[in-house]
């Protein structure tokens, strides 16, 4: 299985402190050894800056590189492999881009999917995954009911029932976002906690690393982390229930499914 995090603000916010510590568990504390990738939306929502590499994380130059200088945004999504399905190549590793009705859209996923899944002609899968054949299909699935792009609700009660149509194939846990919302489903584990005034201190579990939010943060920020696994060892992180999802927006969760 692989691992995925993603950061949802109402601020631009770099995810470095967190990258960091999921970037260890590539390949040295843990065992997604296979690539990476971090994607984040400009600030503004007009680009997307996508970086992917084919080897482990955890000793990675460039990764490393991005721990310390990772872009600010109000939405990024990172993912660490350990392959079930394909080749270890670029074109295997996540997350992974497609433009849909103008927009960027980036997904990426933990889990193993049964079955050929049959993505049409407008969006082919440029990897061999079952994960980006998934998401090519929901891509499919929201031009076959003319979704609106513009429309958050709608596009959650959407990406919620494409969720759990592909949750009967096997283990989905995924992240979708247009860089203006974030969509978060898990089968099996998932976890996220929201940092909000008054800020802490928070230690990774991974790496010998303490940081002190109040001295990076104004009584107005909000950021929620979701992530696989907890990666700090001193804060109180939430499970995801088995079928639930979250729209987030600006740091906030705007729309949630529980079964």
């Amino acid at each position: 299985m692989c691992e995925l995090l993603a950061l949802n603000a109402n601020t631009p916010t770099d995810m470095g402190f967190s990258f960091r510590g999921l970037s260890r568990r590539g390949g040295a504390t843990g065992e997604h050894a296979d690539g990476w990738g971090l994607a984040s939306f400009t600030p503004d929502g007009s680009g997307l800056n996508l970086i992917r590499e084919d080897a482990p994380a955890a000793f990675s130059a460039l990764a490393d590189q991005l721990a310390d200088r990772s872009p600010k945004a109000l939405v990024s999504i990172a993912h660490i492999r350990k392959a079930t399905q394909g080749v270890v190549n670029l074109e295997n590793c996540h997350p992974f881009s497609r433009t849909w009705q103008g927009q960027r859209w980036v997904f990426a996923h933990n889990g193993d999917l049964k079955g050929d899944i049959d993505s049409g002609e407008s969006y082919r899968p440029l990897g061999s995954t079952d994960s980006e054949a998934a998401f090519c299909w929901i891509l499919q699935q929201l031009d076959q009911v003319n979704a609106d792009p513009n429309e958050p609700t709608e596009l959650f009660t959407l990406l919620n029932s494409c969720a759990g149509q592909l949750a009967q194939r096997g283990t989905f846990n995924a992240l979708i976002s247009n860089g203006q919302w974030l969509f978060a489903t898990a089968t099996t584990r998932l976890h996220w906690l929201t940092r909000r005034a008054p800020f802490t201190t928070a230690t990774l579990a991974d790496a010998d690393l303490k940081i002190d939010f109040s001295a990076l943060t104004n009584a107005s920020d909000v950021v929620t982390i979701l992530s696989t696994e907890p990666l700090t060892r001193d804060e109180q992180w939430q499970a995801f229930a088995v079928g639930e999802s979250m729209l987030l927006i600006e740091g906030e969760i705007a729309h949630r499914h529980l079964p």
